[in-house]
């Protein structure tokens, strides 16, 4: 079976609820490995985790997430993805599958920006890239409910995440894994 890896960052656990959500999605269609980004992997302003990202190497997909913060994704994930460089330089990961997962405090809270921002992470390390491919507004069981193709966004309502966008979530655990097993 191919390796998911799901790299991300959370810190109220409303992502680690996407992240959980993307691994049932993928659960028999691959092996997944959740690699949660911490404040201790980060030593002196630089991510330290050379674990994770041997996880990463060996993965045939990759899923990004990190709530949208100030436009932009968390400054821990930006710290990962920093450090990434090296593997950038070898192109380490190229040709694998990856995708992204936001979530923000506003339905417009520029999750848009977060989600790009994964885009060309990837495209620089020479990655696939897999977006959502339910129209938004157009799905029976309200997957997508915020129309963005690029990658799952969400937002809370009521402070708690819809069931709408963790189907959303496991939607794309379940894409991810089919294309990497077919990438394979």
């Amino acid at each position: 079976m191919p390796l998911l890896a799901i790299v991300y960052f959370s810190i109220s656990g409303t992502t680690e609820k996407l992240a959980h959500a993307v691994t049932r999605g993928a659960d028999g269609m691959a092996d997944v490995a959740l690699c949660r980004i911490t404040g201790d992997d980060i030593v002196s302003g630089r991510f330290q985790n050379e674990r994770l990202f041997e996880t990463i190497d060996r993965a045939d997909a990759v899923a990004f997430g990190s709530p949208t913060y100030m436009g932009g994704p968390a400054a821990q994930f930006k710290a990962f993805a920093d450090a990434s460089s090296y593997r950038w330089s070898q192109q380490r990961w190229a040709d694998k599958i990856a995708a992204g997962f936001t979530t923000g405090a506003c339905a417009g809270g520029d999750q848009l920006h977060t989600l790009t921002y994964f885009t060309i992470l990837a495209a620089q390390h020479g990655m696939l890239w897999c977006g959502l491919d339910i129209p938004g507004g157009e799905d029976p069981s309200g997957r997508n409910r915020l129309g963005s193709q690029l990658g799952l966004a969400t937002h809370l309502v009521d402070s708690a995440l819809p069931q709408s966008d963790l189907c959303t979530a496991e939607y794309l655990g379940q894409r991810l894994a089919k294309l990497a097993k077919r990438n394979g």
